[in-house]
């Protein structure tokens, strides 16, 4: 069989992606394997109806309401290597081989944390990425934001946090006169001592230790740390931006025929926003499949 859509990636973007294409009778198979990027988050939030759903919930019921759409179907499987072409794409999987006309990746990212005494530790349980996510549970805390190398959104994230709680020091071993300044006047401690470790108890972050053994009282951490796309991705030789896979409008990929909708894609990286992406993708994708058919000669 020759499904139309073959989406690899099971989370918010790939589920609502399967939902779109479920209920436009076009036929999809969905790959899932993990591991989860968000596995040690307690609960999704600033998802409208499903706010403080823990994640394993969130796909349970998202797979449990693709059951009625008898052209969708799912597989807990890995994805090992994308061949052939737009109209004919080979996957291959642990779980044998398949064909698509078109092929859609939600792989989300790869976090790559720091070598931070107990930062692995802490992430998704005192550290965080963003705050509109994560922030009304620990709002009035004491935050800080760990921006060792500095970058143009420091000072404006840094300025956002003020919004949750007036606590908030910033940990960067950069920081030009201006930056400085703006802090100051915004309330906002500034340490430019490199950062030697985290010090927690039952998970739980209690201060942040300084490099000349001073310790900062810090409860919520924000970071951005590094990402890369997962293997697969990278063996598609996929065009990338600023470390993202670049997509036109219709969310298609350099590779005509691939597509991709989420975190692989963006900075803004939430549970809603790949839904999102997901969906409007996937109506691309149908509406692609739809001209094409328009397009191909039939024959008597």
């Amino acid at each position: 069989m020759v499904h139309d859509v073959v989406i690899i990636g099971g989370g918010p973007g790939g589920l609502a992606a399967a939902l779109t294409l479920g209920r436009a009778r076009r036929s999809a198979l969905l790959f899932d394997s993990g591991p989860r990027r968000n596995a040690k988050a307690e609960q999704v939030h600033n998802f409208l109806t499903r706010d403080g759903t823990p994640p394993e919930e969130l796909r349970r019921i998202g797979r449990e309401q693709l059951r009625i759409y008898p052209s969708i179907e799912v597989k807990d499987a890995r994805v090992e290597s994308i061949a052939g072409e737009r109209g004919a794409f080979r996957i291959t999987t642990s779980a044998g081989e398949h064909e698509a006309r078109r092929v859609l990746l939600c792989t989300g990212m790869i976090d790559e944390l720091p070598a931070i005494e107990g930062f692995a530790e802490l992430w998704g349980e005192s550290i965080f990425q963003c705050p509109y996510c994560h922030g009304w549970e620990v709002r009035d805390q004491r935050w800080g934001l760990f921006a060792p190398a500095g970058n143009d959104s420091m000072l404006p994230f840094a300025l956002k946090l003020r919004g949750w709680t007036d606590r908030v020091v910033v940990f960067t071993e950069t920081a030009d006169d201006a930056t400085r300044a703006a802090f100051h006047n915004a309330g906002i401690q500034l340490e430019t001592t490199p950062v030697a470790r985290l010090v927690g108890r039952e998970q739980r972050l209690e201060s942040v230790e300084l490099a000349d053994g001073r310790r900062v009282p810090c409860e919520v951490l924000f970071a951005h740390p590094p990402q890369r796309q997962v293997p697969l991705v990278r063996s598609l030789d996929l065009a990338l931006e600023h470390g993202f896979v670049r997509i036109d409008e219709s969310g298609q990929t350099s590779v005509p025929g691939i597509y991709a909708a989420g975190d692989l894609t963006s900075h803004l990286q939430a549970a809603i926003a790949a839904a999102s992406a997901g969906m409007r993708t996937a109506a691309a994708i149908n509406l692609d499949l739809a001209m094409e058919r328009a397009r191909t000669p039939t024959t008597c």
